[in-house]
């Protein structure tokens, strides 16, 4: 009795259940294989893209830009193409999926945002790779945007990530946009030292240096008479690239310069007055 049940069972599989798993299971098979080979196919249409905008010097933040965004949408129809291979019906699943990005669109507004604030950067070009801008807080080196945040790399080394949508909406300071930048080199000197010796010396300094610019010339001028000092301004013209190298080395030198010429850096005076009352 237990082996004619048995046996039952076993046609009722071969039967049944045997013809639509294998027909089920070549469905699932191919889905598998397309999902694969569209995968391989997409990161290498993505890359030839990418190789492509680079042989045509193409700026590297629209190549990174579109690389992502196209990367997401070929992404998603490989995904949806699966999914009716293995039965799902596409239309409920397309209807489903609107419904639930409407959804997750409500929950993730920022991210709309961000998406919104790269596209903004992307046709308003405010700044390009490679240039040096400081917003929301921080500065840094332009790497790449991508579709919803930029990467920055700092003057030490350090990546920072800002999201697209914060910084198409606030003030963006770009240092690199113009070829040229003017260099203030400010100092205070004594009350009696000599102004037109100082001026002299600043001056001297600005010609003897290769990377400060001829036109416009540098100038100095006397901008306030502090509590203490007489400020100057030493204010002349360089490259953008080579602005804090000028800035620097100067410093050290109008130090050195007016330690040989004995004109001194005042120290900040209170003159203090005691009055005695006699007993």
């Amino acid at each position: 009795m237990q082996d004619t049940s048995t046996t039952d069972w076993i046609e009722s599989i071969q039967t049944n259940w045997l013809p639509l798993l294998i027909e089920h299971g070549k469905h699932i098979i191919f889905a598998l294989i397309t999902l694969t080979l569209g995968w391989w196919l997409i990161n290498r249409i993505i890359k030839s893209l990418s190789h492509f905008m680079q042989e045509r010097h193409a700026d590297p933040m629209v190549n990174g830009f579109l690389s992502s965004l196209l990367s997401a949408l070929l992404r998603i129809m490989l995904l949806l193409s699966v999914a009716g291979m293995i039965g799902i019906e596409t239309t409920s699943f397309i209807a489903l999926l609107g419904t639930a990005g409407l959804a997750i669109g409500l929950a993730l507004q920022g991210s709309l945002a961000n998406f919104a604030g790269g596209v903004l950067i992307l046709f308003l070009r405010p700044f390009r790779a490679g240039d040096y801008i400081e917003a929301q807080g921080t500065a840094g080196t332009v790497e790449s945007i991508l579709i919803f945040h930029t990467i920055l790399r700092t003057a030490d080394n350090k990546t920072i990530i800002v999201p697209n949508g914060s910084l198409s909406n606030s003030a963006i300071t770009n240092y690199s946009r113009k070829p040229t930048r003017r260099v203030d080199l400010n100092v205070g000197i004594d009350y009696g030292d000599d102004i037109k010796l100082a001026r002299s010396i600043l001056l001297d300094l600005a010609a003897a240096d290769e990377r400060v610019l001829q036109e416009p010339a540098a100038v100095v001028y006397l901008t306030s008479l502090g509590d203490n000092s007489v400020n100057l301004s030493l204010r002349m013209w360089t490259k953008s690239a080579d602005y804090w190298g000028v800035f620097f080395t100067l410093q050290e030198q109008m130090k050195e310069a007016f330690d040989q010429a004995g004109i001194s850096f005042p120290f900040p005076q209170r003159t203090v007055h005691i009055n005695q009352t006699a007993e």
